[in-house]
């Protein structure tokens, strides 16, 4: 198995020069999604204080021709600080900041979907639609094979790895108890973690976040996860089908509800919602990962705990359907629903929002069925 470059450096001569007294300067480190909508980019400068809120952070600007973002001739694109979080990699007083992308004339970026997702999220506040989202993914050797897998060969089966124990079962351990305390330490509201179906996958779990937040606390988790593998050699794929044949794919699973749904009787709520869901399944997988349903078409195919990307279908503890309510819901008659059809590359924005235009804003219609192949 091959490790990224950056794990062979020593990382006890680094912790020398990071112990050394900064002052009274704070490093801040701007992240943003680049041009394919699922990389993310940061860059560094130094504040003479450290900022107290996200007021308190300038805007800056990169290079988006070397971003997929803009062209040479006019590649200037503008960083708008949007959330600010602890940095467990300098740690304090220093920043982690998510930003929004405009363009030179001021206008959002075309993968800039925060600012849409904040105007409709602002419509529908007195609902408080509440987020928890259960983000699959994989380890990655530096070739691009998982992470453990033997080099000329396959693991054994599915079947003990699932939330498994032991040095033949979890591949991955440290990478994934390092960035659930760095998460713990930036602020990301991170609620669990576990080892998945295929060998060298796993999952985090964020929220419950309400509104916007949510995008941007999954962001940064990712930004977070990218950062620990670079540590330690590895590389993270949110590939919705990372490994072709009887393998899990890799999955967003997406919990929702309002408040009337978390109400007493509010299971009928949720049944409402399924309804108006099923009515807008195509709009629903189009917006589901980004390449407008053909990453999921992969991946949601009826078979390894997935529904079928052509059929709609709703049930209690049906971990094969596109929505689930889980038993206890169906049992207290109230609490959340499960949609099961966002892929692990899926943009939170765009999904969250999604769901609050179909539910809370009860729009109609269906988008072109784009992801047919």
């Amino acid at each position: 198995m091959s490790l990224a470059a950056s794990a062979k450096l020593d990382k006890l001569v680094k912790q020398q020069y990071m112990k050394l007294p900064q002052g009274d300067k704070v490093q801040v480190t701007y992240i943003w999604i680049d041009g394919s909508g699922e990389g993310l980019r940061c860059k560094t400068r130094t504040l003479d204080r450290e900022p107290k809120s996200i007021q308190d952070i300038p805007e800056w600007n990169f290079d988006g021709s070397s971003t997929y973002q803009s062209e040479g001739s006019n590649s200037d694109m503008f960083l708008i600080p949007a959330a600010m979080f602890r940095d467990p990699f300098t740690k304090d007083p220093n920043k982690l900041v998510l930003c929004e992308v405009l363009k030179y004339n001021k206008e959002p970026a075309e993968t800039n979907l925060r600012d849409r997702c904040r105007r409709i999220m602002s419509l529908v506040e007195r609902e408080h639609p509440w987020f928890g989202i259960e983000q699959e993914y994989t380890l990655l050797a530096i070739d691009g094979r998982p992470f453990g897998w033997p080099p000329n060969g396959f693991p054994g089966p599915q079947g003990p790895y699932y939330c498994g124990v032991g040095a033949d079962k979890a591949y991955g351990r440290d990478v994934v108890e390092s960035h659930y305390r760095a998460c713990l330490y930036a602020g990301v509201e991170i609620c669990g973690t576990n080892a998945e179906v295929m060998p060298a996958q796993w999952e985090f779990q964020v929220g419950p976040c309400e509104g916007i937040n949510m995008g941007d606390h999954l962001w940064v988790a990712r930004f977070i996860l990218h950062r620990v593998c670079e540590d330690f050699g590895l590389v993270v794929s949110f590939d919705p089908k990372p490994i072709a044949g009887n393998w899990n794919g890799a999955g967003c699973h997406t919990n929702f509800s309002t408040e009337d749904m978390r109400k007493e009787g509010g299971l009928k709520v949720i049944e409402e919602a399924i309804e108006r869901l099923a009515k807008r399944h195509r709009y629903h997988i189009r917006a589901y990962d980004p390449k407008g349903g053909l990453d999921n078409a992969r991946r949601l195919t009826g078979h390894h705990e997935t529904s079928n990307i052509e059929e709609f279908s709703a049930g209690v503890a049906n971990r094969g359907a596109s929505i689930r309510i889980p038993r206890a819901v169906g049992q207290d008659k109230r609490g959340y629903l499960e949609d099961r059809r966002p892929s692990a590359n899926c943009d939170p924005y765009i999904v969250t929002e999604a769901l609050v235009r179909t539910c809370l804003l009860k729009e109609e219609g269906e988008e072109p069925k784009e992801y047919s192949q």
